[in-house]
């Protein structure tokens, strides 16, 4: 079973929802990573045996090298960070989870 990082953007509600079929789904915040650089934090996460990272962030592909870097990256392509907007890309990110290749980006749109 993949372990999931949810970045310090991500609303908790995720993390609870996910835990629902995964169960290890921690926040950057369970981590006290808060405020760790995006650089800084692919490391942390790598170091922590983290499968997958689950972002808003939109520039992550073009900031860092992804295929050097042993994560998953689902980013999630919302208008707003509330829960509400994120909800509706459920199905998509549960559908993905298993599959997520390392070193790959998922770029996910409702």
């Amino acid at each position: 079973m993949p372990k999931i990082l949810l970045d310090e953007n991500i609303p908790k509600r995720l993390k609870f929802r996910l835990l629902e079929v995964e169960p290890d789904v921690f926040t950057v915040r369970d981590m006290d990573w808060l405020s760790v650089k995006n650089g800084k934090l692919l490391a942390l996460a790598v170091e922590n045996r983290f499968d997958i990272f689950v972002t808003t962030d939109k520039n992550i592909p073009f900031q860092h090298n992804i295929s050097q870097i042993d994560l998953a990256f689902i980013v999630l392509n919302v208008s707003n960070l509330k829960y509400e907007f994120i909800q509706p890309l459920l199905p998509q990110i549960f559908m993905l989870i298993p599959n997520a290749a390392k070193g790959q980006v998922y770029s996910l749109h409702v």
